[in-house]
């Protein structure tokens, strides 16, 4: 792996609708081996091991090998940044809604 694609944007990693499912999928369990995640997504083996690499290359998934298999975790901490960028706008939204219900108010008297 080059040291430019070690650390990828944890935005990039889930503007993808698979790997959000991805995402998903494992946090309602303590880990998962790829063939089980394979299961769940009409792709091969491959593609969906590519949409794992995006996401440990984000940070936002831990794997481990168990004999010749190896097993996902989700490593939910890089998500946080979303979360502050998303609370951010959130209380922007609701400052200007806030706002604009005054102007309404003012123009209703």
């Amino acid at each position: 792996m080059s040291e430019n694609n070690q650390h990828r944007d944890v935005f990039d990693a889930i503007a993808d609708p698979t790997r959000r499912r991805l995402i998903r999928l494992l946090a309602e369990v303590e880990e998962m081996p790829l063939y089980e995640l394979t299961a769940q997504f009409q792709m091969g083996r491959t593609a969906v091991s590519k949409h794992l690499t995006i996401l440990k290359e984000a940070g936002l998934i831990l794997d481990r090998k168990v004999g010749r298999e190896t097993r996902f975790r989700l490593n939910a901490s890089p998500l946080r940044e979303i979360q502050d960028w998303v609370a951010f706008y959130s209380k922007f939204w609701s400052t200007n809604m806030f706002r604009l219900n005054q102007l309404l108010e003012e123009e209703e008297e």
